[in-house]
């Protein structure tokens, strides 16, 4: 796999969660680009280039003065529009003395920063993940930094199959690597479909533990990528022999959407911002506690696996050939996208509007 040599700009990525971004500073470096996160007084969100002017002395390592940035080398201050409002020394402050300020958008939970030419942030939405903001439903949540291109954890997503030999005894039981799956992928939109339901299976302790439900299941995963940087699994679980209604609605299931903000850092690191949300035991404390923890482990088994892949591919020459096979036909799908938007630099053309959620 050669060296993914460039990012896919004029794009919205999650930069952190809402939570993370407030009267301190928080550095984070999105492709390639380092940036400074803080809220303003008034509350909004404002994400600056990282750098100071003067001698590049980072500005997420100084301090906030009111809705300014006083640089904590030689005191060069930044407004929240980038432009800098005084230097240390004289009255004239240099023409060039500003630092770029990026477009930010708040949406279900995430800060999104926009990636490319200021001027078309507007004319794209980011896509949606309209259940961790809706208070139907329970959400827990974490971010795990991965010393792995972004590259590969689109595969690891893609590809389930990997659940019943990286993550058994957690989420993965046989039937995931044994059952078939259809994909689909809609190139001009930039959107990859990628499904697989289990009539008869193993219930996992994910699911055991958090449901309740003993004995076999029906268990649907409906992934829904869409590039560059969010991934939706739907999924779904049932008593084993449980059908949708003709309606399409179904009271014996439990659904769970897993979510996956996928940001580049570098050419050879990467955020991974997951979440889990749920329309069950939404008030359950405990509940809450054991899917945290239990899918922090797994996102931990993925980091773990991914970082030591890094290290192989990174070594291996360029013309080295891959082995695909029928699971990965997903993966290849975000692949060719995701080149495709490497290459053109404009938006994917997906509108922000609210996933449709199939019947599961």
């Amino acid at each position: 796999m050669a060296a993914e040599t460039a990012f896919v700009r004029n794009q919205w990525y999650v930069a952190a969660y809402g939570s993370e971004v407030g009267r301190e500073l928080l550095g984070r470096t999105v492709c390639g680009e380092p940036l400074v996160l803080y809220r303003t007084e008034e509350g909004p969100a404002v994400a600056l280039a990282d750098r100071c002017v003067h001698r590049r002395f980072p500005l997420s390592e100084s301090r906030l003065d009111g809705d300014r940035i006083v640089c904590g080398y030689h005191g060069f201050t930044y407004d929240a529009s980038g432009s800098c409002v005084s230097v240390p020394g004289q009255q004239r402050i240099p023409r060039t003395a500003r630092v770029a300020a990026y477009p930010v958008t708040e949406q279900d939970s995430f800060v999104w920063v926009w990636i490319g030419d200021p001027s078309l942030a507007e004319a794209t939405a980011p896509p949606r993940a309209p259940w961790l903001a809706d208070p139907a439903w329970a959400t827990v949540s974490g971010m795990e930094p991965l010393a792995a291109r972004y590259g590969l954890l689109v595969d690891n997503l893609l590809d389930l199959s990997h659940e019943t030999y990286l993550h058994g005894g957690y989420i993965g039981t046989p039937e995931v690597a044994r059952t078939p799956i259809t994909t689909e992928a809609d190139d001009e939109n930039g959107i990859v479909r990628v499904s697989r339901h289990m009539d008869d299976a193993e219930c996992p302790p994910f699911y055991a533990r958090s449901t309740g439900i003993e004995g076999r299941i029906t268990r649907w995963q409906d992934i829904e990528y869409r590039a560059p940087c969010l991934y939706l699994l739907h999924s779904r679980i049932a008593p084993a022999g449980v059908l949708p209604e003709a309606d399409g609605s179904d009271p014996r299931g439990f659904h769970v959407e897993i979510v996956y903000a996928i940001t580049p850092s570098t050419e050879n690191s990467t955020y991974d911002f997951w979440a889990v949300a749920r329309d069950f035991a939404q008030d359950d404390q405990k509940v809450s506690d054991f899917l945290h923890t239990f899918n922090r482990t797994v996102v931990m088994q993925d980091v773990t696996a991914l970082d030591l892949l890094e290290q192989i591919v990174a070594e291996e020459p360029e013309d080295v050939q891959e082995l695909s096979i029928n699971i990965d036909t997903g993966g290849l799908a975000a692949r060719r996208i995701l080149e495709r938007l490497r290459a053109a630099g404009v938006p994917d053309g997906a509108s922000g509007a609210a996933p449709a959620r199939a019947v599961r």
